[in-house]
Formats: structure tokens, sequence, C-alpha cells
């Protein structure tokens, strides 16, 4: 780590030398540069990362991106532009979805802004300063705008509306003002708490230090910016006093507002815009468009640009006006940002971690480039996936010098216009052709076209295989499927070595020692072949004429070590067990849930030998919320398979599997309970009660048993009412059940 922070130190630096005649403009980065900033290792496909590659590289991009964020939020320097910084940021997210243990505490994913700078007073934010989650294409707007129809439970002709207004690229800052009076202005900071920049703030014409009409708590948040004249003007002053000048209007604007002289801010051309609140004692208004524009009467300078939209094709197009004013705004702006106008249903949408489900922020492109297409390499993964992969000839694309990129599935190289297709669909990627590659903020690279006229005459389609690079095997592709699968399983050697490196990876049996460098070593000597044998490996290679300390890289000690590790997790959680199996769609979380709901091992081995469509097994697996029919015939399809389930008993019966504790708060009137809702909910979501229930220790059911404690019953309930009646179930209508649960 410490090695890591050393090297970033040291290339921000020549980064900042580098960037200052603006990092638009910059000249290529050098090698040494590129070394930390765009390393092969960067580029390596996420698939491709073996445990031990992918807990450096979140070590890595943590690291580099808590200097960014410096450079960004508290020394006003950025060192990179916005589109390589998504990119490094989607990255880290990508691999933590892959690798969910490996996420770190200091994870840049639940980082916002940086740490207050010393030389400012700090001011704790009474509510968050929370980012906003991005889009980068229609297609992500289009899902952003499904998501919440989905979650309010709203049916595609029922109204919803959003407003759209131009993402200013500035430095956010929140006022406070008690009985009209501003008392304290902050920087967004970490989030949680920012630097107190009041003085500075009391000296920027559009921020009003006096309010008339206005609640007597009222925090308004919004972007402080410099215009690209005044930006202009004050290089030229800069530069005639022979003082710094700025690479671009954001620097300026965030190194005038944090000075700690607030006559050099006074003498600097500053602007606010707002667009948000924080702590109110009542509300603006029961709109965001209500709000804002009580925010103009109050005197504040609000986006003229901002309009209500319907639904994403109203939003797309207000995205589309916004991109071709842009150069003509006289400010930079960065992308478009989406609200859900209805301020009651922003509160039941809520928040993540980070981020509102209500909002979005849809950016616009980043930098594209093209390059040659040298190869075309597939890829096997655990679940038997055949991955293409294009191996390009290295380009720099958004500050980040690419090598390989994602080729999805042999629809997305034949261009039939599948998800993810190039732009221009019938246009097939061939091995030699000159292609155009970007990033838009994704992890990884993606072709987005072809450059026909550079084609080879001897260029021919690109034939994707029908059989197993590996093993051989069949690999065909099932009937809606996009992806074809190796049917080999566990003959595979490819899917084989992945699942046990699944298997010891920290999220599922976390075995100190046994990592993807051993997995595969032991593989290959044909000492562990299934999950079994790893319990197994001291009484077979622990003694004898062949023992692991005798072999190279290993001795007396670090023998005994792994030994004892492994003993160690012989005694399992049910949720690392179930994870750990590598069941295709069953992440950590779901993996959780499973868990909590089914309690036992015992319990999850026998629905699942049960579950099957119309069962009941089946209709209490998919009532979990999280659980749909495809993870579920995934599950079942793998504990109903002769060969895997003799595996999984061979490695259950090495094992001790502790029980699953309740999930949600222990102190609840439900916590334990069994609830099944049924019939038509006026006031929330079945999605919203089972989350509710779920959160309170509840467990929720799809039908209704003996083993039932409460039964919601909304408007048109039927059987399942009869049933708790003749059962002498508690029957609750909704209002009830809010009552229960404190929700009135």
């Amino acid at each position: 780590m410490v090695q890591w922070q050393t090297r970033a130190r040291r290339v921000l630096a020549s980064i900042c030398a580098h960037a200052a005649s603006g990092p638009e403009r910059a000249a290529p980065l050098s090698h040494a540069q590129n070394g930390v900033w765009g390393a092969k290792v960067a580029q390596e496909n996420i698939e491709d990362l073996t445990e031990a590659a992918a807990a450096a590289e979140l070590e890595r991009l943590t690291v580099l991106l808590a200097a960014a964020n410096s450079a960004y939020h508290a020394e006003d320097a950025p060192v990179m532009n916005d589109a390589a910084y998504d990119a490094l940021r989607r990255r880290n997210a990508a691999i933590e979805a892959r690798f969910p243990h490996l996420k770190r505490a200091d994870s840049p994913s639940d980082q916002v802004g940086a740490a207050p700078a010393d030389g400012f007073g700090k001011i704790r934010h009474s509510i968050r300063m929370l980012s906003l989650g991005n889009a980068f294409n229609d297609e992500d707007v289009v899902d952003f705008v499904a998501r919440i129809r989905k979650y309010l439970g709203f049916a595609p002709d029922m109204p919803l509306r959003f407003t759209a207004e131009p993402k200013i690229d500035g430095l956010s800052l929140s006022l406070r003002y008690e009985g009209g009076r501003l008392v304290h202005a902050a920087t967004r900071g970490d989030g949680e708490t920012g630097e107190d920049v009041t003085a500075n703030a009391r000296t920027i014409s559009d921020i009003p230090t006096r309010l008339t009409g206005a609640p007597d708590v009222l925090e308004v948040r919004g972007e402080v910016y410099m215009a690209h004249d005044d930006f202009q003007l004050l290089n030229t002053r800069q530069a005639a006093r022979g003082a710094k000048t700025f690479a671009n209007p954001r620097n300026a604007a965030a190194g005038s507002l944090r000075q700690l002289d607030a006559e050099i801010t006074r003498s600097r051309p500053l602007r606010f815009f707002a667009y948000a609140w924080g702590t109110l004692s009542e509300p603006l208004a029961d709109t965001q468009t209500g709000s804002v524009a009580r925010l103009a009467d109050l005197g504040f300078s609000t986006n003229p640009l901002m309009q209500l939209c319907d639904g994403s094709a109203g939003l797309i197009a207000c995205y589309r006006q916004i991109e071709t004013q842009r150069a003509t705004l006289g400010y930079d702006i960065d992308g478009v940002v989406y609200k859900v106008d209805d301020l009651a249903l922003q509160a039941r949408l809520g928040f993540r971690a980070t981020t509102p489900r209500w909002a979005i922020a849809h950016k616009f492109p980043a930098e594209c480039a093209w390059t040659r297409l040298e190869a075309i390499d597939i890829q096997v993964g655990r679940t038997g996936a055949l991955s293409p992969v294009a191996r390009l000839t290295p380009v720099t694309v958004g500050g980040v010098v690419v090598s390989n990129a994602t080729l999805h599935n042999e629809d997305y190289i034949a261009g039939h216009g599948a998800k993810g297709a190039p732009i221009r669909e019938g246009r097939d990627i061939r091995v030699g052709d000159w292609v155009e590659v970007y990033r838009a903020g994704d992890v990884i690279p993606k072709i987005r076209d072809v450059d026909l006229s550079k084609r080879p005459a001897d260029s021919v389609p690109y034939v994707f295989p029908t059989t197993c690079p590996e093993c051989c095997s069949d690999a065909p592709r099932d009937e809606g499927d996009a992806v074809r699968r190796c049917a080999g399983g566990l003959i595979c050697p490819a899917q084989a070595v992945e699942r046990l490196k699944h298997l010891v990876s920290r999220g599922a049996f976390d075995i100190d020692g046994l990592g993807a460098k051993q997995v595969e070593q032991f593989y290959r000597d044909g000492w562990v072949r299934e999950p079994a044998e790893i319990f197994t490996l001291r009484d077979r290679y622990g003694s004898g004429l062949q023992q692991l300390k005798n072999r190279e890289g290993w001795g007396e000690k670090s023998a005994e070590n792994l030994f004892d590790a492994i003993e160690d997790k012989r005694k399992i959680p049910l949720a690392r067990l179930i994870y750990g199996l590598g069941i295709r769609h069953v992440g950590e979380s779901s993996a959780n849930l499973l868990a909590g709901h089914y309690a036992t091992w015992a319990a999850f081995e026998d629905a699942m030998t049960h579950a099957t469509p119309d069962t009941p097994a089946w209709a209490d697996l998919i009532a979990v919320d999280g659980i749909g029919p495809v993870m579920a015939a995934s599950l079942s399809a793998t504990l109903q398979q002769p060969a895997e389930r003799a595996l999984i008993d061979r490695l259950v019966t090495q094992l001790q599997v502790e029980p699953a504790t309740v999930r949600g708060a222990t102190d609840s009137l439900v916590s334990g309970k069994t609830v099944v809702f049924t019939g038509t909910l006026e006031r929330m979501t079945r999605a919203e009660a089972k989350a509710r229930a779920e959160a309170l220790g509840a467990k929720v059911a799809g039908s209704v048993s003996a083993k039932t404690d409460i039964l919601v019953a909304g408007p048109g309930a039927g059987s399942k009412a009869a049933k708790a009646a003749d059962l002498g179930i508690s029957v609750l209508d909704e209002d009830g059940w809010l009552a229960l649960i404190g929700a009135q």
C-alpha cells in the first residue's frame, strides 16, 4: 500500500505539471505515468483477474482514486478528465461486483468527495451531501425510469414526471439560513463534513446574505462556478501580474472559493446556481420544480434550462437539446441531471449508500479512439460462458492505454443489433479491422464502430466456436440466451479451476494461504480436483513420500499453516457455503438472502431438491425478495443434477455448517415471524412491503402454511385468506399491518 501511495504521489506531481496547460489539451502521458494510470493490469479483462490480481487492482484503484479525489476536491488541481475518472470508478465497481468479498473498507464506491483540507474550519452536514449515479447512454436512462416504475409499482401508462437540468461543472456548496440570515456555508467535503467557507461565500453576488419569506431553517445547495468570459479575464489578469493561471473554469472556481483570504475570493468573478436543499423547517413545495421556483423567488439564481419531462423519451430529448447548446451556454457542463419531480415519490424511493434512487446524471460521451483489432480470444468462465475478448493495438482512450476490449457475445461480433452491439448494425467485427474504441465511463472498453474503408481485402467473417476451447465439449446456445456455454461441466478444466478459486475466495471459505495460484498448482498436479478434496489434503499429502512441505515454494511451517487454515474453515456459515458453491446467478448478497430465509443447510438443501415450478417449495423460494425465477431455476437445477449434487454432498460431509441468524431488527414485533402478503396493497408496492418486513427481521413467504404467523390481506385476497382462517393464522389488513410495524 505504501509503495502505491508513494508512486501515486510521485506521478500525481508530474501529471499536475503536465496538466497545467489544460487537461483536455495536454500532451500524451509518459511511459512512467502510464505505468500507474494505464498499466496493463488496469486493462486486463475483469473476467481474467485472479483473486490476488483483483485484490491488488482494488488496492491500486483505491490509492489512485483517493489521490484524484484529493487533487480535484481538496487541491483544485485535477490530474485527469472526468471520463478517465469515471472509468476508474466503474472498473473498481465492476471488480467489486465480481469479487464482493474483496471490497475494501476504504472502497471508492463508498466515498463522496474528499476529506476537508487543513486550514479551514469544519462543518458537519445535518443531511449528507451525496453524489449521483451515472448514466452513459440512452439505454441507461430507459433502465433508470423502468427501475423507478417497478419500485413504485407504476403501470407503464401511469404519469411519472421528471426534471432535467444541466449538470454544472463546479464546486458543490451548502448554505444554511436561520431566521432568513446566512449563518454558514460549507463545501461538500466527504459528504459528511465540509470546509467552512462562510466568509468567502458572502462575497459571491449570487448568494444572498438575507432572505425574506424563507422557512426559519433553510439549507440551500448548489454549485459555485465561473463563466467562460470571466475565466478568460481572470487568467489574463493573473498572467499580467505574473501569478498562477488556471487550467479550466472549474479549477478557477474551486481555487477561488477555497481561499484563506476572503478578499481574494471577492476579487474573483464567482457565480452560484441553486438546485437543491438540505435541512428544512418546513417544505418549500411538494415538487422539485416548485421547490426550485421557490428558491428563485427567494432571490437565488436557478438554471433557466431546467424543464419538466415525461418518461425516458422526454428525458433523452431534453438531453439532446441541452447537448446542442453546450458550446454556447457560457459555462461548463458535463451532462444532464434527471430527478423525479414529485417529492413524496422521492421520499418513497429513498437512497442507496451514496446516491439517491430518484436521480441520475446522464454524462456526455467520453473520448473515442481508432485502432487495429489484432485478434479475438475466447475465454471460459466459471459458469462455462464463452466470452470473446478483442486484442487491440494499444491506444490511449480518455487518458488510459487500452489493449483489450469486451466483445460480449457472437451477436455483438456479427453486428446483429444485440445489446451492446456496434452503433451501425449489420457491421460485423473481423480480425484486422480498424475499429473505434470507447469507454464512456464503462470499466471495460467497447468497440463502437468499424471503418469498412480500411478493411483488408482478404478479410473473412469471424466464426464463433461451437465447442469449448479448453475441453472440446459442445458449447450450445440455449434459446433466448445470448451466450454460448461449455457443456463439459466438471470435466472442463477452465470451469473446474475457476470454481475452486471461487470456493476459496474471501466471500466464501476464505482459506488463508490457499489462493488462485495454489489452486491452479494443486489442480494441475492432480492433488485437488473438486471442493471436498481440499479438506482431505492433509490426510493425503501431509505425510508419506509425497508431502506438501517438500514441494517447491513450500516448507514444513507453511504446509502446516495451510492445513490448519483449511481445518479452521470446516466450520462455515451457511451463507458462505451457498455463495462458495458458485451457482450461476447467485452472488454474495443473494446467498445471504437465502441463508436468512432457510436458516439451515438441511432446510435449504431440502427446498432446492423439491423446488420445481408449481410446487410450494418453488413458490416459497421466489417469494424471497431478490430471488427471481431465473435464479431459482439455477439453484434447483444445480441441487437436482446428480453429478453436481454428489460433488456438493461430498463437500458438505467434510463441513460443520453454521445456521444463519434471523436477518433484520431483533427488537421489532415481527422479528422472526413468517409473513405472507396477498391481495392488492394500496399504500405501497409489494416490493416495498417485503423490504420493510425483512428489514424488521420478518421472513416473507409466498404461500400460507402452518408455519405462517401473519397474513396481510388486501382487497382481492382469495384462497390464502381462507386457508389462513382455517389454520387460525392472524389476518391483518394493510392498515393493521402498518400499525403493527409503526409505519402509520
